[in-house]
């Protein structure tokens, strides 16, 4: 039973070694990456030596996520897009049965941003990792819709990831990566769903980081906003009637509930409790979980297979299919 980590960051080595010699690379410093992390300065041959201790016998790469830049020049975002997917691209040629990937795309200039996808799709990249939004620009947005029409094209995975940019910073405690990063997810699933891309766009390939951030428990608050709390219909036949203001109208093309989109989406298990997880599935259905770690990050899910394996919360069978099973679909990996 192959065990696919579908959630693990890899630094290009070219990044590394200007770092390392001049303490910059086309603009980007060691802050800009999380370069002093000791997990990012490991190689390919010890990072699968990493692999093999922790029970895993495949990662997806995907860049750390300083390298979207998507505050630069978008000439300059471009360059850094196309040799940090290029470097990717050699470790996962090296090493084609224990590495797979997926790049980045400078998405302040959609036209750019394609044609990036374009070629690395077929240079064997699965897909693109990219922000819950574009320096404060949101997906739902006419410009992007050339790129979700080349995504669904393609066949692209697009695995959401937040950068380090949020909108809601909060400045203590760590709390921009464990309140912030998850506020970020359910946001931009609030924009895809209520903006229409998932009705323009039904076959898109999608996989949210962090288990989807609070999607699987904010969800019935959208559809209350949406009208779809069943005590609010005002055909229901009671004796009660509310003597509260209404809300306001929900200005959304969506043709369905936001909850009725979730399957639209993979998510993964980086949830830190069973009962989380549990819920997780319970809400999206087994069948859209995988396992990813967030390795070699500071909030990676440790020892995360042994974990799943561990947890009573889920079935075997259950187990399997994020270990396993969803992943090799998802990529359409030969096992």
């Amino acid at each position: 039973m192959p065990v696919v980590d579908m959630h693990a960051h890899w630094l290009p080595y070219e990044y590394r070694d200007a770092i390392a010699s001049c303490g910059e690379w086309h603009g980007m410093g060691a802050e800009s990456a999380e370069y002093e992390l000791r997990g990012m300065q490991l190689s390919a041959d010890q990072r699968i030596a990493d692999m093999d201790a922790l029970g895993v016998d495949m990662q997806m790469l995907s860049p750390q996520a300083g390298f979207y830049q998507y505050d630069r020049p978008a000439a300059v975002a471009t360059v850094i897009a196309r040799e940090c997917n290029d470097s990717i691209i050699a470790v996962t040629e090296r090493y084609p049965t224990r590495f797979s990937a997926v790049g980045t795309v400078p998405l302040q200039d959609t036209n750019a941003a394609v044609a990036e996808l374009r070629r690395v799709l077929g240079l064997g990249l699965k897909g693109v990792m990219i922000g819950d939004h574009v320096s404060g620009s949101t997906y739902e947005e006419e410009r992007f819709l050339p790129f979700w029409e080349a995504v669904e094209e393609l066949g692209a995975l697009v695995f959401f990831h937040q950068g380090f940019d949020q909108r809601f910073r909060i400045g203590k405690f760590h709390f921009d990566n464990s309140i912030g990063n998850l506020t970020e997810h359910t946001l931009n699933y609030g924009v895809l769903v209520a903006g229409g891309v998932l009705d323009r766009f039904p076959r898109l390939k999608l996989m949210f980081a962090h288990g989807g951030g609070y999607i699987p428990y904010a969800v019935a608050r959208m559809d209350k906003v949406a009208g779809g709390y069943p005590m609010d219909d005002t055909e229901r036949r009671t004796d009660y009637a509310a003597p509260y203001q209404v809300l306001p109208a929900y200005s959304s093309t969506a043709s369905k509930l936001p909850s009725q989109y979730l399957r639209n989406f993979y998510y993964d298990c980086v949830a830190y409790s069973g009962a989380n997880l549990r819920f997780l599935i319970d809400t999206v259905g087994v069948d859209r979980v995988v396992y990813g770690s967030d390795l070699p990050c500071p909030m990676v899910l440790t020892d995360g297979v042994r974990w799943i394996e561990s947890l009573e919360e889920i079935t075997d069978a259950e187990k399997r299919a994020i270990l396993t099973d969803n992943a090799t679909r998802l990529l359409d990996l030969d096992v």
